[in-house]
Protein backbone atom coordinates (compact mmCIF):
# COMPACT_ATOMS: atom_id res chain seq x y z
CA UNK A 1 0.00 0.00 0.00
CA UNK A 2 1.44 3.34 -1.08
CA UNK A 3 2.30 5.69 1.82
CA UNK A 4 2.63 9.14 0.18
CA UNK A 5 0.16 11.89 1.11
CA UNK A 6 -3.24 12.25 -0.50
CA UNK A 7 -2.66 15.21 -2.81
CA UNK A 8 -4.94 15.74 -5.82
CA UNK A 9 -2.38 18.07 -7.40
CA UNK A 10 0.15 15.21 -7.56
CA UNK A 11 0.56 12.87 -10.52
CA UNK A 12 2.96 10.43 -8.86
CA UNK A 13 2.54 7.00 -7.26
CA UNK A 14 -0.96 6.24 -6.02
CA UNK A 15 -2.25 9.64 -7.16
CA UNK A 16 -1.20 8.85 -10.73
CA UNK A 17 -3.18 5.60 -10.52
CA UNK A 18 -6.24 7.49 -9.19
CA UNK A 19 -6.08 10.15 -11.91
CA UNK A 20 -5.61 7.67 -14.76
CA UNK A 21 -8.43 5.49 -13.38
CA UNK A 22 -10.99 8.30 -13.13
CA UNK A 23 -9.99 9.39 -16.63
CA UNK A 24 -10.66 5.86 -17.91
CA UNK A 25 -14.05 5.86 -16.17
CA UNK A 26 -14.77 9.37 -17.52
CA UNK A 27 -14.16 8.16 -21.08
CA UNK A 28 -16.42 5.12 -20.61
CA UNK A 29 -19.25 7.45 -19.56
CA UNK A 30 -18.62 9.86 -22.47
CA UNK A 31 -18.91 6.88 -24.85
CA UNK A 32 -21.89 5.36 -23.01
CA UNK A 33 -23.82 8.66 -23.07
CA UNK A 34 -22.62 9.98 -26.45
CA UNK A 35 -25.99 9.38 -28.13
CA UNK A 36 -28.52 11.35 -26.03
CA UNK A 37 -27.13 14.89 -26.65
CA UNK A 38 -27.26 14.27 -30.42
CA UNK A 39 -30.83 12.97 -30.48
CA UNK A 40 -32.27 15.60 -32.84
CA UNK A 41 -29.68 15.19 -35.60
CA UNK A 42 -29.53 11.37 -35.37
CA UNK A 43 -33.34 11.06 -35.50
CA UNK A 44 -33.51 13.50 -38.39
CA UNK A 45 -30.62 11.97 -40.37
CA UNK A 46 -31.87 8.38 -40.18
CA UNK A 47 -35.60 9.11 -40.02
CA UNK A 48 -36.20 7.39 -36.68
CA UNK A 49 -39.56 7.34 -34.93
CA UNK A 50 -39.89 8.30 -31.26
CA UNK A 51 -40.47 4.63 -30.34
CA UNK A 52 -37.31 3.59 -32.20
CA UNK A 53 -35.31 6.21 -30.32
CA UNK A 54 -36.73 5.05 -26.96
CA UNK A 55 -35.77 1.49 -27.89
CA UNK A 56 -32.16 2.60 -28.44
CA UNK A 57 -32.17 4.20 -24.96
CA UNK A 58 -33.38 0.90 -23.43
CA UNK A 59 -30.78 -1.12 -25.34
CA UNK A 60 -28.06 1.26 -24.14
CA UNK A 61 -28.50 -0.03 -20.57
CA UNK A 62 -29.71 -3.60 -21.24
CA UNK A 63 -26.31 -5.32 -21.24
CA UNK A 64 -24.84 -3.23 -18.42
CA UNK A 65 -26.53 -5.27 -15.66
CA UNK A 66 -24.94 -8.67 -16.53
CA UNK A 67 -21.79 -6.90 -17.80
CA UNK A 68 -21.04 -5.33 -14.41
CA UNK A 69 -21.24 -8.76 -12.73
CA UNK A 70 -19.07 -10.40 -15.42
CA UNK A 71 -16.50 -7.57 -15.55
CA UNK A 72 -16.22 -7.65 -11.74
CA UNK A 73 -15.36 -11.36 -11.90
CA UNK A 74 -12.79 -10.86 -14.69
CA UNK A 75 -11.21 -7.95 -12.78
CA UNK A 76 -10.69 -10.05 -9.66
CA UNK A 77 -9.19 -12.85 -11.75
CA UNK A 78 -6.99 -11.03 -14.28
CA UNK A 79 -6.40 -7.63 -12.64
CA UNK A 80 -7.82 -4.17 -13.38
CA UNK A 81 -4.95 -3.05 -15.64
CA UNK A 82 -5.61 -5.69 -18.31
CA UNK A 83 -9.41 -5.67 -17.97
CA UNK A 84 -9.84 -1.86 -18.11
CA UNK A 85 -7.49 -1.53 -21.10
CA UNK A 86 -9.26 -4.38 -22.92
CA UNK A 87 -12.73 -2.94 -22.24
CA UNK A 88 -11.75 0.50 -23.57
CA UNK A 89 -10.22 -1.00 -26.73
CA UNK A 90 -12.96 -3.54 -27.47
CA UNK A 91 -15.86 -1.13 -26.85
CA UNK A 92 -14.39 1.40 -29.28
CA UNK A 93 -15.49 -1.02 -32.05
CA UNK A 94 -19.29 -0.76 -31.51
CA UNK A 95 -18.77 2.98 -30.96
CA UNK A 96 -17.25 3.25 -34.45
CA UNK A 97 -19.96 1.04 -35.98
CA UNK A 98 -22.65 3.25 -34.39
CA UNK A 99 -20.99 6.33 -35.91
CA UNK A 100 -20.96 4.64 -39.33
CA UNK A 101 -24.46 3.09 -39.12
CA UNK A 102 -26.71 3.54 -42.15
CA UNK A 103 -29.69 1.52 -40.92
CA UNK A 104 -31.70 1.16 -37.73
CA UNK A 105 -30.57 -2.46 -37.37
CA UNK A 106 -26.93 -1.35 -37.30
CA UNK A 107 -27.77 1.28 -34.67
CA UNK A 108 -29.55 -1.36 -32.54
CA UNK A 109 -26.70 -3.90 -32.61
CA UNK A 110 -24.04 -1.24 -31.93
CA UNK A 111 -25.96 0.32 -29.05
CA UNK A 112 -26.73 -3.05 -27.46
CA UNK A 113 -23.01 -3.93 -27.52
CA UNK A 114 -22.07 -0.49 -26.13
CA UNK A 115 -24.01 -1.27 -22.96
CA UNK A 116 -20.90 -3.24 -21.98
CA UNK A 117 -18.79 -0.09 -21.56
CA UNK A 118 -21.09 0.96 -18.70
CA UNK A 119 -19.41 -1.80 -16.65
CA UNK A 120 -16.05 0.00 -16.62
CA UNK A 121 -16.85 1.63 -13.27
CA UNK A 122 -16.38 -1.57 -11.23
CA UNK A 123 -12.83 -2.12 -12.54
CA UNK A 124 -11.48 1.09 -11.04
CA UNK A 125 -13.07 0.33 -7.67
CA UNK A 126 -10.72 -2.67 -7.35
CA UNK A 127 -7.72 -0.74 -8.73
CA UNK A 128 -8.14 2.17 -6.29
CA UNK A 129 -8.66 -0.21 -3.35
CA UNK A 130 -5.24 -1.77 -4.04
CA UNK A 131 -3.41 1.56 -3.85
CA UNK A 132 -5.05 3.48 -0.98
CA UNK A 133 -5.17 2.72 2.77
CA UNK A 134 -8.55 2.31 4.50
CA UNK A 135 -8.41 5.81 6.05
CA UNK A 136 -8.26 7.40 2.55
CA UNK A 137 -10.25 4.84 0.61
CA UNK A 138 -13.65 6.56 0.75
CA UNK A 139 -12.20 9.84 -0.51
CA UNK A 140 -10.20 8.14 -3.27
CA UNK A 141 -13.16 6.02 -4.44
CA UNK A 142 -15.36 9.14 -4.28
CA UNK A 143 -13.00 11.12 -6.52
CA UNK A 144 -12.80 8.15 -8.90
CA UNK A 145 -16.59 7.75 -9.04
CA UNK A 146 -17.57 11.43 -8.98
CA UNK A 147 -15.07 12.79 -11.48
CA UNK A 148 -15.50 9.81 -13.78
CA UNK A 149 -19.29 9.98 -13.58
CA UNK A 150 -19.06 13.56 -14.86
CA UNK A 151 -18.33 12.05 -18.29
CA UNK A 152 -22.08 11.90 -18.95
CA UNK A 153 -22.46 15.65 -18.32
CA UNK A 154 -19.31 16.39 -20.34
CA UNK A 155 -20.79 14.49 -23.28
CA UNK A 156 -23.99 16.55 -23.04
CA UNK A 157 -22.04 19.84 -22.88
CA UNK A 158 -19.48 19.19 -25.64
CA UNK A 159 -20.68 16.71 -28.28
CA UNK A 160 -23.36 18.94 -29.87
CA UNK A 161 -20.67 21.63 -30.31
CA UNK A 162 -18.23 19.11 -31.80
CA UNK A 163 -20.93 17.99 -34.24
CA UNK A 164 -21.58 21.62 -35.29
CA UNK A 165 -17.84 22.29 -35.73
CA UNK A 166 -17.55 19.41 -38.19
CA UNK A 167 -20.80 20.57 -39.79
CA UNK A 168 -23.00 18.92 -42.36
CA UNK A 169 -25.31 15.99 -41.86
CA UNK A 170 -22.37 13.79 -40.81
CA UNK A 171 -21.28 16.06 -37.94
CA UNK A 172 -22.85 13.73 -35.35
CA UNK A 173 -20.92 10.79 -36.82
CA UNK A 174 -17.61 12.59 -36.34
CA UNK A 175 -18.55 13.55 -32.77
CA UNK A 176 -19.37 9.95 -31.82
CA UNK A 177 -16.38 8.60 -33.76
CA UNK A 178 -14.04 10.89 -31.78
CA UNK A 179 -15.31 9.40 -28.49
CA UNK A 180 -14.47 5.92 -29.82
CA UNK A 181 -10.99 7.13 -30.80
CA UNK A 182 -10.50 8.55 -27.28
CA UNK A 183 -11.43 5.16 -25.84
CA UNK A 184 -9.02 3.28 -28.14
CA UNK A 185 -6.07 5.62 -27.50
CA UNK A 186 -6.61 5.71 -23.73
CA UNK A 187 -6.68 1.90 -23.56
CA UNK A 188 -2.99 1.98 -24.57
CA UNK A 189 -2.19 4.91 -22.23
CA UNK A 190 -3.78 3.08 -19.29
CA UNK A 191 -2.06 -0.25 -19.97
CA UNK A 192 1.38 1.36 -20.24
CA UNK A 193 1.11 3.58 -17.15
CA UNK A 194 -0.53 1.59 -14.33
CA UNK A 195 0.12 -1.57 -12.35
CA UNK A 196 -2.41 -3.63 -10.39
CA UNK A 197 -0.68 -3.11 -7.04
CA UNK A 198 2.14 -1.04 -5.52
CA UNK A 199 5.55 -2.69 -5.77
CA UNK A 200 5.87 -5.57 -3.33
CA UNK A 201 2.13 -5.94 -2.67
CA UNK A 202 0.20 -9.15 -3.39
CA UNK A 203 -2.77 -9.15 -5.77
CA UNK A 204 -5.28 -11.55 -4.23
CA UNK A 205 -7.52 -13.42 -6.69
CA UNK A 206 -10.56 -15.65 -6.06
CA UNK A 207 -9.75 -19.36 -5.76
CA UNK A 208 -12.24 -20.21 -8.51
CA UNK A 209 -14.32 -18.38 -11.12
CA UNK A 210 -18.02 -18.96 -11.70
CA UNK A 211 -19.67 -17.23 -8.77
CA UNK A 212 -19.21 -15.05 -5.70
CA UNK A 213 -17.67 -16.86 -2.74
CA UNK A 214 -19.69 -16.83 0.49
CA UNK A 215 -18.69 -18.21 3.86
CA UNK A 216 -21.80 -19.88 5.31
CA UNK A 217 -24.82 -21.98 4.21
CA UNK A 218 -27.27 -19.20 5.07
CA UNK A 219 -25.28 -16.70 3.02
CA UNK A 220 -25.36 -19.03 0.00
CA UNK A 221 -29.18 -18.98 -0.08
CA UNK A 222 -29.15 -15.23 0.65
CA UNK A 223 -26.87 -14.80 -2.42
CA UNK A 224 -29.38 -16.65 -4.64
CA UNK A 225 -32.22 -14.41 -3.40
CA UNK A 226 -30.15 -11.28 -4.12
CA UNK A 227 -29.48 -12.49 -7.68
CA UNK A 228 -33.20 -12.54 -8.49
CA UNK A 229 -33.70 -8.75 -8.95
CA UNK A 230 -30.92 -8.73 -11.58
CA UNK A 231 -32.92 -11.21 -13.67
CA UNK A 232 -36.23 -9.45 -12.97
CA UNK A 233 -34.72 -6.22 -14.34
CA UNK A 234 -33.60 -7.99 -17.52
CA UNK A 235 -37.09 -9.51 -17.83
CA UNK A 236 -38.53 -5.99 -17.42
CA UNK A 237 -36.31 -4.73 -20.26
CA UNK A 238 -37.48 -7.66 -22.39
CA UNK A 239 -41.10 -6.74 -21.60
CA UNK A 240 -40.41 -3.15 -22.72
CA UNK A 241 -39.10 -4.43 -26.07
CA UNK A 242 -41.99 -6.91 -26.52
CA UNK A 243 -45.39 -6.20 -28.18
CA UNK A 244 -46.60 -4.97 -24.74
CA UNK A 245 -43.94 -2.23 -24.93
CA UNK A 246 -42.29 -0.74 -28.03
CA UNK A 247 -42.85 -3.88 -30.17
CA UNK A 248 -39.24 -4.28 -31.26
CA UNK A 249 -39.37 -8.01 -30.45
CA UNK A 250 -42.06 -10.40 -31.57
CA UNK A 251 -44.09 -12.25 -28.96
CA UNK A 252 -42.25 -15.51 -29.73
CA UNK A 253 -38.78 -13.94 -29.42
CA UNK A 254 -39.77 -12.28 -26.12
CA UNK A 255 -41.00 -15.64 -24.79
CA UNK A 256 -37.74 -17.32 -25.80
CA UNK A 257 -35.79 -14.60 -23.94
CA UNK A 258 -37.94 -15.11 -20.80
CA UNK A 259 -37.19 -18.84 -20.90
CA UNK A 260 -33.50 -18.10 -21.54
CA UNK A 261 -33.36 -15.83 -18.48
CA UNK A 262 -34.91 -18.56 -16.31
CA UNK A 263 -32.39 -21.13 -17.56
CA UNK A 264 -29.56 -18.63 -17.08
CA UNK A 265 -30.62 -18.06 -13.46
CA UNK A 266 -30.53 -21.81 -12.76
CA UNK A 267 -27.15 -22.12 -14.49
CA UNK A 268 -25.84 -19.12 -12.51
CA UNK A 269 -27.11 -20.67 -9.28
CA UNK A 270 -25.42 -23.97 -10.13
CA UNK A 271 -22.14 -22.07 -10.79
CA UNK A 272 -22.49 -20.38 -7.39
CA UNK A 273 -23.04 -23.80 -5.78
CA UNK A 274 -19.92 -25.24 -7.42
CA UNK A 275 -17.84 -22.35 -6.06
CA UNK A 276 -19.38 -22.63 -2.58
CA UNK A 277 -20.10 -26.34 -2.12
CA UNK A 278 -17.43 -26.58 0.59
CA UNK A 279 -19.57 -24.52 2.99
CA UNK A 280 -22.04 -27.44 3.02
CA UNK A 281 -19.27 -29.87 4.01
CA UNK A 282 -17.44 -27.99 6.75
CA UNK A 283 -17.69 -24.54 8.39
CA UNK A 284 -15.35 -21.80 7.16
CA UNK A 285 -12.92 -20.77 9.93
CA UNK A 286 -14.13 -17.61 11.67
CA UNK A 287 -11.01 -15.65 10.67
CA UNK A 288 -11.83 -16.08 6.95
CA UNK A 289 -15.56 -15.29 7.14
CA UNK A 290 -17.41 -12.22 5.92
CA UNK A 291 -21.10 -11.40 6.28
CA UNK A 292 -22.94 -11.39 2.93
CA UNK A 293 -25.64 -9.20 4.49
CA UNK A 294 -23.09 -6.36 4.20
CA UNK A 295 -23.16 -6.80 0.41
CA UNK A 296 -26.97 -7.08 0.36
CA UNK A 297 -27.40 -3.80 2.28
CA UNK A 298 -24.99 -2.00 -0.07
CA UNK A 299 -26.93 -3.40 -3.06
CA UNK A 300 -30.19 -1.92 -1.73
CA UNK A 301 -28.55 1.45 -1.03
CA UNK A 302 -27.01 1.66 -4.50
CA UNK A 303 -30.38 0.71 -6.00
CA UNK A 304 -31.83 3.82 -4.30
CA UNK A 305 -28.87 6.17 -4.93
CA UNK A 306 -27.34 5.48 -8.35
CA UNK A 307 -30.59 3.92 -9.62
CA UNK A 308 -32.51 7.08 -8.84
CA UNK A 309 -29.73 9.27 -10.29
CA UNK A 310 -29.86 7.51 -13.67
CA UNK A 311 -33.65 7.63 -13.72
CA UNK A 312 -33.93 11.28 -12.61
CA UNK A 313 -31.29 12.47 -15.13
CA UNK A 314 -33.41 10.86 -17.87
CA UNK A 315 -36.66 12.64 -16.91
CA UNK A 316 -35.59 15.90 -15.23
CA UNK A 317 -35.24 18.13 -18.34
CA UNK A 318 -38.78 17.25 -19.48
CA UNK A 319 -40.07 17.65 -15.89
CA UNK A 320 -38.67 21.20 -15.64
CA UNK A 321 -39.87 22.10 -19.15
CA UNK A 322 -43.43 20.91 -18.48
CA UNK A 323 -43.76 22.18 -14.90
CA UNK A 324 -42.40 25.69 -15.52
CA UNK A 325 -43.17 26.04 -19.26
CA UNK A 326 -39.48 26.40 -20.22
CA UNK A 327 -37.71 25.76 -23.51
CA UNK A 328 -35.91 22.38 -23.64
CA UNK A 329 -32.55 24.21 -23.84
CA UNK A 330 -33.14 26.11 -20.57
CA UNK A 331 -34.72 23.07 -18.90
CA UNK A 332 -31.74 20.93 -19.93
CA UNK A 333 -29.31 23.48 -18.49
CA UNK A 334 -31.16 23.60 -15.16
CA UNK A 335 -31.49 19.80 -15.01
CA UNK A 336 -27.75 19.51 -15.73
CA UNK A 337 -27.11 21.00 -12.28
CA UNK A 338 -28.17 17.62 -10.84
CA UNK A 339 -25.35 15.77 -12.63
CA UNK A 340 -22.90 18.66 -12.09
CA UNK A 341 -23.06 18.05 -8.33
CA UNK A 342 -21.16 14.76 -8.89
CA UNK A 343 -17.83 16.61 -9.02
CA UNK A 344 -18.03 17.44 -5.31
CA UNK A 345 -20.82 15.34 -3.80
CA UNK A 346 -19.46 11.87 -4.43
CA UNK A 347 -15.92 12.64 -3.20
CA UNK A 348 -17.59 14.49 -0.28
CA UNK A 349 -19.57 11.38 0.68
CA UNK A 350 -16.41 9.28 0.63
CA UNK A 351 -14.48 11.86 2.66
CA UNK A 352 -17.20 12.12 5.34
CA UNK A 353 -17.25 8.32 5.51
CA UNK A 354 -13.46 8.22 6.07
CA UNK A 355 -13.66 10.83 8.84
CA UNK A 356 -16.83 9.96 10.74
CA UNK A 357 -17.47 6.26 10.18
CA UNK A 358 -19.04 4.19 7.39
CA UNK A 359 -22.39 3.24 8.94
CA UNK A 360 -23.14 6.59 10.60
CA UNK A 361 -22.45 8.44 7.33
CA UNK A 362 -24.68 6.09 5.34
CA UNK A 363 -27.53 6.45 7.84
CA UNK A 364 -27.42 10.26 7.70
CA UNK A 365 -27.13 10.40 3.90
CA UNK A 366 -29.91 7.84 3.35
CA UNK A 367 -32.23 9.80 5.65
CA UNK A 368 -31.35 12.97 3.71
CA UNK A 369 -32.03 11.12 0.46
CA UNK A 370 -35.53 10.12 1.57
CA UNK A 371 -36.34 13.64 2.77
CA UNK A 372 -34.81 15.18 -0.37
CA UNK A 373 -37.00 13.19 -2.75
CA UNK A 374 -40.06 13.85 -0.59
CA UNK A 375 -39.43 17.62 -0.93
CA UNK A 376 -38.85 17.29 -4.71
CA UNK A 377 -42.15 15.38 -5.01
CA UNK A 378 -43.92 18.56 -3.79
CA UNK A 379 -42.55 20.79 -6.60
CA UNK A 380 -45.25 22.33 -8.79
CA UNK A 381 -45.79 25.37 -11.05
CA UNK A 382 -46.46 27.59 -8.03
CA UNK A 383 -42.85 27.20 -6.81
CA UNK A 384 -40.24 29.82 -7.79
CA UNK A 385 -37.89 28.18 -10.30
CA UNK A 386 -34.82 29.02 -8.21
CA UNK A 387 -36.30 27.19 -5.22
CA UNK A 388 -37.12 24.11 -7.34
CA UNK A 389 -33.54 24.02 -8.69
CA UNK A 390 -32.17 24.46 -5.15
CA UNK A 391 -34.33 21.56 -3.88
CA UNK A 392 -33.16 19.31 -6.72
CA UNK A 393 -29.49 20.20 -6.11
CA UNK A 394 -29.82 19.58 -2.36
CA UNK A 395 -31.44 16.23 -3.08
CA UNK A 396 -28.69 15.34 -5.57
CA UNK A 397 -26.04 16.02 -2.90
CA UNK A 398 -27.51 13.26 -0.70
CA UNK A 399 -27.90 10.93 -3.69
CA UNK A 400 -24.33 11.27 -4.93
CA UNK A 401 -22.69 11.55 -1.50
CA UNK A 402 -24.59 8.34 -0.69
CA UNK A 403 -23.03 6.68 -3.75
CA UNK A 404 -19.59 7.75 -2.54
CA UNK A 405 -20.29 6.40 0.94
CA UNK A 406 -21.51 3.03 -0.45
CA UNK A 407 -18.29 2.52 -2.37
CA UNK A 408 -16.26 3.63 0.64
CA UNK A 409 -17.46 0.34 2.19
CA UNK A 410 -17.41 -2.07 -0.79
CA UNK A 411 -13.59 -2.61 -0.84
CA UNK A 412 -13.52 -3.26 2.94
CA UNK A 413 -15.56 -6.48 2.89
CA UNK A 414 -13.24 -9.03 1.23
CA UNK A 415 -10.23 -7.84 -0.80
CA UNK A 416 -10.00 -10.68 -3.32
CA UNK A 417 -13.73 -10.39 -4.08
CA UNK A 418 -13.82 -6.57 -4.40
CA UNK A 419 -14.46 -6.63 -8.16
CA UNK A 420 -17.32 -9.10 -7.85
CA UNK A 421 -18.91 -7.25 -4.91
CA UNK A 422 -18.53 -3.93 -6.78
CA UNK A 423 -20.00 -5.60 -9.88
CA UNK A 424 -23.08 -6.85 -8.03
CA UNK A 425 -23.59 -3.55 -6.18
CA UNK A 426 -23.05 -1.58 -9.38
CA UNK A 427 -25.53 -3.80 -11.23
CA UNK A 428 -28.12 -3.03 -8.55
CA UNK A 429 -27.75 0.65 -9.48
CA UNK A 430 -28.82 -0.22 -13.02
CA UNK A 431 -31.63 -2.44 -11.70
CA UNK A 432 -32.82 0.60 -9.74
CA UNK A 433 -32.76 2.75 -12.89
CA UNK A 434 -34.78 0.21 -14.88
CA UNK A 435 -37.28 -0.16 -12.02
CA UNK A 436 -37.71 3.58 -11.42
CA UNK A 437 -38.05 4.41 -15.13
CA UNK A 438 -40.70 1.70 -15.46
CA UNK A 439 -42.54 3.26 -12.49
CA UNK A 440 -42.18 6.69 -14.17
CA UNK A 441 -43.84 5.36 -17.33
CA UNK A 442 -46.90 4.38 -15.24
CA UNK A 443 -47.36 7.30 -12.79
CA UNK A 444 -46.95 11.09 -12.58
CA UNK A 445 -43.68 12.77 -11.58
CA UNK A 446 -44.75 13.48 -7.98
CA UNK A 447 -45.59 9.81 -7.34
CA UNK A 448 -42.34 8.78 -9.05
CA UNK A 449 -40.29 10.88 -6.59
CA UNK A 450 -42.33 9.53 -3.66
CA UNK A 451 -41.57 5.93 -4.73
CA UNK A 452 -37.84 6.72 -4.67
CA UNK A 453 -38.21 8.27 -1.20
CA UNK A 454 -39.99 5.10 -0.01
CA UNK A 455 -37.18 2.83 -1.26
CA UNK A 456 -34.67 5.09 0.53
CA UNK A 457 -36.60 4.47 3.76
CA UNK A 458 -36.32 0.70 3.10
CA UNK A 459 -32.57 1.21 2.61
CA UNK A 460 -32.36 3.08 5.93
CA UNK A 461 -34.05 0.19 7.76
CA UNK A 462 -31.75 -2.34 6.02
CA UNK A 463 -28.75 -0.25 7.09
CA UNK A 464 -29.58 -0.82 10.75
CA UNK A 465 -28.53 -4.47 10.20
CA UNK A 466 -25.15 -3.56 8.74
CA UNK A 467 -22.04 -3.97 10.88
CA UNK A 468 -19.35 -1.27 10.62
CA UNK A 469 -16.20 -2.72 8.96
CA UNK A 470 -13.53 -2.73 11.67
CA UNK A 471 -10.14 -4.25 12.43
CA UNK A 472 -8.70 -6.40 9.67
CA UNK A 473 -9.75 -8.78 6.91
CA UNK A 474 -7.65 -11.84 6.13
CA UNK A 475 -6.35 -13.02 2.76
CA UNK A 476 -4.17 -16.08 2.10
CA UNK A 477 -1.08 -15.74 -0.09
CA UNK A 478 -0.11 -18.45 -2.60
CA UNK A 479 2.52 -19.78 -0.18
CA UNK A 480 -0.21 -20.33 2.44
CA UNK A 481 0.72 -17.46 4.74
CA UNK A 482 -2.03 -15.15 5.97
CA UNK A 483 -1.98 -11.38 5.35
CA UNK A 484 -4.05 -9.06 7.55
CA UNK A 485 -5.45 -6.03 5.72
CA UNK A 486 -6.55 -3.10 7.90
CA UNK A 487 -10.09 -1.88 7.15
CA UNK A 488 -10.83 0.46 10.05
Amino acid sequence: MSTEKFNLASFQGKMKILHLSWMAFFITFVVWYNMAPLKAVIVNDLGLSNDEWKTLLILNVALTIPARVLIGTLTDKFGPRLVYSSLLAICSIPCFTFALAESYTQLVISRFALGFIGAGFVIGIRMVSEWFPAKELGTAEGVYGGWGNFGSAAAAFTLPTVAVLFGGEDGWRYAIGITGLMSLIFSVVYYKNVSDTPKGSTYFSPKTMGGLEVTSKGDFFFLLVMKLPLYFALALLNWKLSPQGVSMLSSNVATIIYIGLMLLFFYDSYGAFKVNKNVFKQPVPEIHRYAFKQVAVLNVLYFATFGSELAVISMLPAFFAETFDLSMAVAGLLAGMYAFMNLMSRPGGGYISDKFGRKKTLLILTAGLAMGYFVVSQINAAWPIWLAVLAVMACSFFVQAGEGAVFAVVPLIKRRLTGQIAGMTGAYGNVGAVTYLTVYSLVDASTFFMVIAATAVIGFVALLMMVEPKGTITEVREDGTVELITVG
